[in-house]
């Protein structure tokens, strides 16, 4: 009987996805972490290695609206995190999706900030 361990996939699937995915200053990575009680989303800039704007569930300002780590939290997380990057001028990223699949949450993320204005 095989036993399966979703957070070695997941780590598995990250790594081998790094060696392709890299941010630059034209398009940095905007990358998501995911946990069961919060979403996580960062924009990097890998070659001079500075993180150009970050949001989070765990923000004072969006923990009182946004609660767990499910589809509505990441359609909003996405939202906000887009109309961030236009203000900071970033208009095209790279995707990381962190090792997870994409569907549910992750895709829900990209979609809206995707709407948001940010090019894949």
């Amino acid at each position: 009987m095989a036993r399966f361990n979703r957070a070695a996939d997941i780590v598995k699937r990250h790594l081998r996805l790094r060696k392709k995915v890299s941010g630059t200053s034209a398009r940095p990575r905007l990358c998501i972490a995911k946990t069961l009680r919060h979403l996580y989303a960062q924009v990097i800039d890998d070659e001079a290695r500075v993180t150009l704007l970050q949001a989070s569930t765990l923000e004072p300002a969006l923990r009182e609206e946004l609660h767990g780590s499910n589809i509505a939290s990441a359609e909003k997380l996405g939202a906000i995190l887009a109309e961030r990057a236009k203000e900071k001028g970033v208009t095209a990223v790279v995707f990381d999706r962190g090792g997870h699949v994409y569907h549910g949450v992750i895709k829900a993320f990209a979609d809206a900030c995707r709407k948001g204005g940010l090019q894949f």
